[in-house]
């Protein structure tokens, strides 16, 4: 039995130390916005934010998040909260964002290509176009892929979330 804390619950996990923390999400937490792209940690589908860095659930065995916190998208409207003064139902602005600018179209690389970009926003609250790029593309094991080439959207969801923080933070 495995302890870790997922979208800021303590849970216990049964499954054996090297199952593949997406499994476990999925299948035995039944948290189901990481996806299985490709099992290799070559799309970035499956992302999920270990102690607040990006990692690839198909690739990270459950016994390296023993004791460590896990967040998905699921959890990203908590986790705001955490850091400001929104209620917990409220959406984080990555969130508010690929709403508003109706970013995805089949959606399937969306929730790891939203878990990347809150990751970058809160290390850098206002990046520029090519820092956007950069995160989705150079940073971490490898490029975040969207089926549908919907790129430009992402890029727009981004810098609409960059806003939203900021317009947030000046309110507060």
């Amino acid at each position: 039995m495995t302890k870790l804390t997922v979208n800021g619950q303590v849970v216990e996990a049964q499954a054996p130390a090297d199952t593949p923390l997406l499994y476990v999400l999925r299948n035995e937490l039944d948290v189901k916005s990481p996806q299985f792209g490709c099992g290799m940690a070559q799309c970035g589908a499956c992302s999920v934010l270990l102690d607040g860095q990006e990692v690839r659930a198909c690739i990270t065995p459950l016994s390296a998040v023993a004791g460590k916190e896990v967040t998905t998208l699921e959890g990203l409207p908590a986790r705001w909260a955490q850091s400001t003064q929104a209620q917990e139902d409220e959406l984080h602005p990555v969130q508010q964002a690929w709403i508003e600018q109706q970013v995805p179209q089949c959606g399937f690389c969306q929730s790891g290509m939203m878990i990347k970009s809150v990751e970058l926003l809160e290390q850098n609250p206002t990046p520029s176009d090519d820092e956007i790029k950069a995160a989705l593309t150079t940073s971490g094991p490898s490029p975040h892929l969207c089926r549908c080439g919907s790129y430009q959207a992402i890029l727009e969801g981004v810098q609409h979330a960059s806003a939203l923080i900021s317009q947030k933070e000046s309110e507060s």
